[in-house]
């Protein structure tokens, strides 16, 4: 599933209200009757920009747990539960992070995933298909895989890369839209009902190819995360976990276990070809898996 579809569709929304917003409060149409002042309005997108992905990664951990209802393992109920929590407290102490919560959600599909705005107060949650479907060995690769991606900042990074490409998108789509008032619709001023459109339906285009720059990034931490992961239960546990993922991925019972808006959060993405490859936020299995082999020699 695409890990971080949910983080990008968040923060489309929080981006497209704070525009509403700027138009009811009459911050846009303040910047255009100022000609567009480039720094003013430079500034203007870099708050609104940070801001819809600061929200976004705010929420990202109370969106993740109502969304699939994650149960949050407090008291472990038997040896099961027990021995994740375990699990996770050792991985997160060698990975020098604090203690993140534990959950378990259920669907029949083998899935895990991470989120969280900080290191230190993370969730770690895994599907009851996953506990089912892998050995300990695997289910603890698959562990340090998500506990890798919190120790290694993703979601700050992935927030502070979302928060530049916003200030851009925000400042082109307004100049864009004052341009063509202007131009087109030979409103003197760019202030028209035209500008306020184009601003909206630009930003939302922007806002689509901005996300290859952020799908690009998921791809690459992507492979860090396998090698933490291997690093945490070892290299064989973490191509065998994925190999396993795989084998569910193909398989004539395999489900979506993540809901499309959650679908950003989990552990394997589904394959494209063509352009539509931009806009993975995993790599193939079959290229995480030969990563990991190369790294180890196994070639």
């Amino acid at each position: 599933m695409k890990r971080i579809l949910l983080f990008l569709a968040t923060n489309l929304a929080v981006v497209f209200i704070l525009s509403v917003v700027a138009r009811v409060l009459g911050i846009d149409q303040y910047l255009a009757a100022q000609g567009q002042g480039m720094g003013g309005l430079l500034v203007f997108a870099a708050l609104f920009g940070f801001g819809g992905a600061l929200i976004s990664l705010a929420m990202s951990k109370w969106t993740a747990k109502r969304m699939m209802g994650v149960r949050v393992i407090d008291r472990p109920a038997n040896a099961s539960e027990e021995w994740l929590v375990s699990t996770v407290r050792a991985q997160a102490q060698t990975a020098g992070i604090g203690m993140p919560e534990v959950g378990i959600f259920d669907s029949p599909d083998p899935n895990a995933f991470a989120t969280g705005a900080r290191r230190d107060a993370a969730l770690v949650a895994v599907s009851t298909g996953l506990l089912q479907r892998m050995d300990r060995k695997e289910v603890e690769a698959v562990l340090g895989h998500e506990v890798s991606h919190v120790a290694n900042g993703d979601m700050v990074t992935l927030t502070l890369i979302q928060g530049v490409v916003n200030t851009f998108v925000i400042f082109l789509s307004r100049i864009i839209g004052n341009v063509i008032d202007r131009a087109v619709f030979r409103n003197e001023d760019g202030r028209g009902a035209a500008y306020f459109v184009t601003v909206l339906v630009t930003q939302f285009v922007l806002g689509i190819l901005a996300s290859m720059i952020v799908m690009w990034f998921s791809r690459q931490r992507e492979f860090r995360a396998d090698s933490g992961g291997a690093h945490l239960a070892g290299a064989g546990a973490m191509i065998a976990a994925l190999e396993r993922l795989k084998a569910a991925q193909s398989g004539s019972d395999h489900a979506n276990a993540l809901p499309a808006q959650l679908a950003g959060f989990g552990i394997s993405g589904s394959v494209a070809q063509g352009l539509k490859r931009a806009f993975m936020s995993h790599p193939p299995l079959d290229e995480r898996i030969a990563a990991l082999r190369r790294a180890q020699g196994l070639a």
